[in-house]
């Protein structure tokens, strides 16, 4: 809970300096890029956590993945102020507050649509132009899959969940036909 309340903090602050200096989107981005390069690199994660490294070695190193990663200048501050702070496990947290501030204050909802197989572009639009109808706002779809739903598509949007899958159809078909 406190650690998404300070991702909150520093999610609003980022969200205020990238709307003063007309680069939001480049922020969300950069902070996204760095959220998923401190997730994939376990070796990074280890110095990061170990107790044993100085803040100082943690900042360079940190400086030399936001270097690496072309992050913008307010990103790298604040990378060097959440080391100073002890605040480096907020990073995901932050990254996920910062997208879905941003994506609040410009009126777009994310959808994430899990398919057992991946889906084309064209049903991705129709299904796109659909959520956009329905929800009277400009949709992203984020597309993940997920061999374990056999068939069908689940699609989230905030806390609705529209379930197209084929367990769910089989579980309707199943309330339908057995006595309750």
């Amino acid at each position: 809970m406190i650690d998404r309340v300070v991702a909150r903090r520093y999610a609003r602050a980022l969200i205020e300096l990238g709307e003063e200096q007309k680069n939001l989107d480049a922020i969300v981005k950069d902070f996204a890029n760095l959220a998923e390069t401190l997730e994939a690199s376990p070796e990074l994660r280890a110095v990061l956590d170990n107790p044993q490294v100085s803040r100082a070695a943690r900042k360079a190193v940190l400086t030399e993945v936001g270097q690496k990663l072309g992050v913008t200048p307010v990103v790298r501050n604040t990378i060097g102020l959440l080391t100073d702070n002890g605040r480096l496990r907020a990073v995901a947290s932050i990254a996920v507050e910062l997208r879905e501030e941003a994506d609040r204050r410009a009126g777009v909802l994310r959808a994430r649509v899990t398919s057992a197989a991946p889906l084309s572009d064209v049903y991705v639009s129709k299904l796109t132009a659909a959520l956009e109808a329905r929800f009277k706002k400009k949709v992203v779809v984020v597309r993940e899959v997920d061999a374990s739903l056999l068939s069908g598509v689940v699609t989230r949007v905030g806390d609705t969940i529209i379930d197209g899958s084929l367990r769910a159809r089989l579980n309707e078909l199943k309330s339908a036909l057995v006595p309750q």
